[in-house]
């Protein structure tokens, strides 16, 4: 039996073959890409999902445990005169301003006196405003400060949504104006109760320095981070470090 003679494959046949590998493997690389993309963006929606279920716990456990507290912090600054609630206007996400609760801890004419007293700001002209002995602090308000408990209130900013509890602190709109453009990373993720550098001297950092941890602490985000610096936070509060 004679063998059979190859066949020749016609020029345009093989240029067509080509082209549809080409093709074929085009496809495949754009369809590896598009799941990479997919399952980034699932891991991160995973992650803001559990971030979001343990901000809800964690804020109804703490004004369920500490209401008792709340109720009594309420009464001694009422006896004290003025307002028990200050909601103060601060920044959030993307630069959205909202309402963030605080024990009230300043005399009720607290924004109208600033102006006079920039000029003792511990952070020197820099973005931020601290000062020792803050003549605007009513007596109640000062322990209250010294321990963090002015800002329990703001575990309910947590359980609606606006804040979470680990996060850059909210600056005021009047800070956020001399933002520069590295500082606005700062608005990249939510706000929270507490934050790396809260744990880390508190107000002794200058605003350079909360930029750097806050920026650190959003490019390594994680839940483990966020329970790390959760545990931390009760002693740098009982301790009062940094406080002014």
């Amino acid at each position: 039996m004679k063998p059979v003679p190859p066949q020749r494959v016609r020029p345009e046949l093989l240029g067509q073959f080509a082209s549809f590998e080409s093709r074929t493997g085009l496809l495949r690389l754009n369809a590896r890409f598009a799941l990479r993309r997919l399952a980034g963006k699932v891991a991160l929606r995973s992650a803001d999902v559990a971030r979001r279920v343990m901000d809800v716990l964690g804020s109804l456990a703490a004004l369920l445990i500490l209401s008792p507290l709340l109720l009594l912090i309420a009464a001694l600054i009422r006896l004290d005169g003025g307002p028990v609630i200050f909601a103060q206007t601060r920044v959030r996400l993307h630069g959205r301003e909202f309402k963030m609760y605080k024990f009230r801890s300043m005399r009720p004419d607290a924004e109208k006196l600033l102006a006079g007293l920039l000029a003792a700001n511990k952070h020197g002209e820099g973005v931020t405003f601290k000062i020792k002995d803050d003549p605007r602090v009513t007596a109640v308000g000062r322990h209250l400060r010294r321990f963090s408990l002015d800002e329990l209130p703001q575990f309910y900013n947590v359980l609606i949504g606006d804040m979470s509890l680990v996060g850059p602190r909210p600056p005021v709109p009047r800070e956020v104006a001399l933002y520069t453009l590295a500082d606005r990373r700062r608005l990249s993720v939510k706000p929270g109760i507490t934050c790396i550098w809260q744990i880390s001297g508190r107000a002794e950092i200058d605003f350079p320095g909360q930029v750097k941890l806050d920026v650190t602490y959003i490019d390594s985000q994680s839940l483990r981070q966020d329970v790390r610096i959760l545990v931390r936070t009760p002693k740098a509060v009982v301790f009062g470090s940094g406080a002014y």
